[in-house]
Formats: structure tokens, sequence, C-alpha cells
């Protein structure tokens, strides 16, 4: 019968009925349930169906690979002490075959570039909302193309730099003043922790390329020898070189404001790094 080359499927359809009847994402998991998943529903399951495959591929992709360095008998005793729980690798059961890990990115082409090379719309950021912005779907367009982390280092010392553009470079000895005309009235400080929390709020947001979880993202914070050494001589586009004493206030700022915000929400990213 014709049904019959389906039946091979019919594994997928009660493993959707399985989860559907599960009483959390972690129990109606079959294979490494993912911590960073909390809530249950379809997009969650939708890359649950295919864990099993991907540890398969996975595992056959390097057992060709040692064959080829090591000779067939190797590669024969990986797949034994796998299977028999002698070793253990890591996310085998995650995103398709041979796709990288953890990436940290430099932000500079996307002052020139945007996300246009990456194949998006989003064109390069001219002042600090546009920079924000764009910085956010350049987070979630890396992060779809790694199974781990994105780490953007250069985020504060990019964002001290629009921030200088629009107030100057002085703004952090008069983060009060009023700069907005609506009747807010926010402060250069009011528009500086409204970024902060426009950013770190939409990427703890679910992801639909990630299984409905949301990405992991990175920052650093520099003293003052590591960013002399990484930063003497860099230069933006329009020929602005970095300046420590603002981008220090401002990674104090954002340090001060994640930790209070924490107080009021569970934010699981970003990693904060001390370089």
């Amino acid at each position: 019968m014709l049904v019959d080359k389906y039946t091979a499927y019919r594994k997928d359809l009660n493993f959707i009925k399985k989860y559907c009847e599960a009483q959390n994402a972690a129990s109606g998991s079959e294979v490494d349930a993912n911590s960073n998943v909390s809530n249950k529903n379809i997009a969650t399951m939708a890359p649950e169906i295919h864990k099993k495959s991907n540890i398969y591929a996975n595992r056959l992709m390097m057992h060709d690979y040692l064959t080829r360095m090591y000779g067939e008998d190797t590669a024969n005793e990986y797949l034994r002490q796998l299977e028999d729980h002698e070793i253990y690798r890591h996310d085998e059961s995650g995103m398709p075959v041979g796709t990288p890990y953890c990436a940290s990115i430099t932000l500079y082409p996307f002052l020139f570039d945007g996300l246009t090379k990456l194949g998006g719309t989003t064109t390069a950021p001219h002042h600090l909302q546009s920079f924000l912005g764009g910085f956010i779907n350049l987070v979630f367009a890396v992060s779809a193309q790694l199974c781990g982390a994105v780490a953007t280092p250069e985020f504060l010392t990019y964002m001290d730099y629009f921030v200088r553009k629009e107030y100057g470079n002085d703004y952090y000895l008069h983060t009060d003043q009023i700069v907005d005309l609506s009747s807010t009235g926010r402060t250069i400080d009011d528009v500086i922790t409204a970024g902060f929390a426009q950013v770190v709020y939409s990427i703890n947001q679910p992801a639909a390329a990630r299984g409905s979880q949301s990405v992991f993202w990175n920052l650093a914070y520099f003293d003052k020898p590591y960013f002399d050494q990484l930063f003497d001589g860099f230069v933006f586009p329009d020929g602005t070189e970095m300046q420590w004493e603002s981008v220090s206030w401002l990674q104090k700022r954002f340090m001060k404001w994640f930790n209070k915000e924490r107080l009021k929400n569970i934010l699981t990213f970003p990693v904060n790094l001390a370089a």
C-alpha cells in the first residue's frame, strides 16, 4: 500500500502525542531537555522531534572524520564508547550537523554594512536608536547560525560612541540634562537606561530560530590597561577614537542598572565578562 512508505514516521506522530500530554517541556523531551526552555508549546516541540536523528547524523559525521584521520578501528571505538556511556559528547542533539558552537564577533563591519552582508535588510546605523535596533537584529541573526552563545565584547564601547555623537563627548558629566521635548522630559540618563532595557529585554525573549529559547549573549567590561591595549589606534568610520572616560562611566552605569533590574525580573543574558 502507498501508506507503507510513511510508516517509518509513525514514531514522530507518537512523539508529538506524548509531548502534548507531558507535564512540561523537560518531561516531554526524550533526549537532552533544555534548561533554557520553560514553556511547552509547538515552537519548543518542533526541534525535539528531530533530536535523535541529529544525534545519529552528528555521530556519523564524526565517525567519517575519525576514519579519515586515524582509521576505521578508532572511529568504531569512538562510537562504542559513546554507546556504552564511557564518554559523553555535548550538544549532539542540537542544530543541524556542522553548525558552529559559540562565537565572539566584532561590530565593526556592522557600522559599514548593517546586516546586508548577512542577508538582512538593516542598513548601517547612524544614530543611537538605529544602532540599538540594528544591534538586536544582528545578535538574533548571528545566533540563529550558532549552537551556542554570541559574544559582543564591543557593545558598550560602540554604544558610547553613538551616545557621544548625540550628546557630546562629555555627556557622562551632565546625565541629568533634559534632552527630550516630550511631556516626560527625559534626561540623558533616561535615554541611556531606556536603551539598555530595549536591548536586554529584547534579547531575553524567545527566538523562533532557536526552538523558542532566547539567544545566548555575552558582553565584556574592560579595565583601562586591557582597553588601551585592545583599542589603541582604533578609529570609527568617521575618524573618531574611543574615549576611555565615557566608556568607563557607561560600563559602570550598565552594571549598576543590570544588577538592579535583576531584582525585578529573571534576566539570564547577557553573561557579563570581566576583561
